[in-house]
């Protein structure tokens, strides 16, 4: 890397450690408590930057700050304020590449390198680059920390919130729910032990059939709910039927749950869940009321090949899961 690149060097205090290990300690598995100290660190440090700059931000918004995206994801964002998520991506000493995990790819304004030092008393901001679509990126790619602050402290081409009104599943192509009965799963779909159950004070149960499931996956979703301190959770629980008479092909049985998550007992109010058709035509609908622990949908089922999709919506914030079986 050119070293003769603008960078800024920020002495890592107490209090970001002590930040950082109440983060830690909330995750039981080594290399997640690990990576979540690391990221800890780095959105510490470039926080202190920004601020330094005279920019406004606002950690408790982030993804990074939510105990249970960081459970579900390698998030290290920090929410500018009037500019969106910056991607803060701590990185070895003697590292060339700084990497950048692929659920980060989609809604992020910049991804920052911060070289922490061994002893973790220091954290060097070395650059940024503006988008990605790629996990590895060369350090001597980066821009200089003078475009980084032009860059945030240009005008968007639209009006940024902690997240956008109307947000489109991170994935563009379908969730293959037969392929879930093979164990091939997206990565965004956890197992419910990895992101609910290490969360304090949860309570989880999938009812009667659904016990059965030969699957039970939980991805975390973002309406906006974290402005609150609150996220919820999309459960999708999957057992094979047997043929009916009419027809040879095995069918799936599907239940569709939303919980709260975060440490949270009720959803909040007015949270609305659909089932639609591929074309737009809503079959179900349920809503949430004050002190709701969940909420489903009738249970379903459906055919190899057949498509569906799954809405949340609260307020004027919505996403659609798009899933074949």
């Amino acid at each position: 890397m050119d070293l003769s690149m603008e960078y800024f060097v920020v002495l890592l205090s107490a209090s970001a450690h002590q930040q950082a290990e109440q983060f830690r300690q909330r995750h039981r598995q080594p290399l997640k408590a690990q990576q979540v100290y690391l990221n800890t660190l780095a959105v510490s440090a470039v926080e202190f930057y920004l601020q330094c700059m005279g920019l406004k931000t606002n950690w408790s918004v982030s993804q990074s700050y939510d105990p249970v995206w960081q459970a579900a994801m390698d998030v290290a964002d920090l929410w500018i304020c009037d500019r969106g998520r910056l991607e803060c991506r701590p990185i070895l000493p003697e590292a060339t590449v700084m990497t950048i995990a692929p659920e980060t790819w989609s809604d992020r304004c910049g991804y920052v390198a911060v070289q922490l030092e061994p002893s973790l008393q220091t954290a060097t901001i070395l650059g940024f680059t503006e988008t990605t679509g790629v996990e590895i990126f060369p350090l001597e790619k980066l821009r200089s920390l003078d475009e980084l602050l032009i860059h945030l402290q240009s005008p968007p081409t639209a009006a940024i919130h902690p997240v956008s009104t109307t947000v489109t599943s991170q994935f563009t192509q379908r969730i293959c729910l037969s392929q879930w009965l093979q164990n091939r799963v997206e990565a965004s779909w956890q197992t419910l032990e990895t992101l609910l159950f290490p969360q304090p004070g949860l309570s989880l149960s999938l009812r009667t059939e659904a016990d059965a499931a030969t699957v039970k996956r939980a991805k975390l979703i973002d309406l906006s709910i974290q402005l609150d301190r609150q996220t919820v959770a999309l459960l999708v629980a999957i057992v094979p039927t047997k043929p009916s008479p009419a027809s040879t092909q095995t069918g799936i049985e599907i239940l569709v749950q939303v919980h709260p998550t975060g440490g949270a007992n009720f959803l909040p109010a007015d949270l609305v869940i659909g089932l639609y058709t591929e074309t737009g035509d809503r079959l179900q609908e349920v809503q949430s009321r004050m002190q709701d622990n969940y909420i489903q949908l009738r249970r379903f089922r459906g055919v190899p090949g057949e498509h569906f999709d799954i809405q949340l919506t609260w307020g004027e914030a919505s996403i659609r899961e798009k899933f074949v079986i």
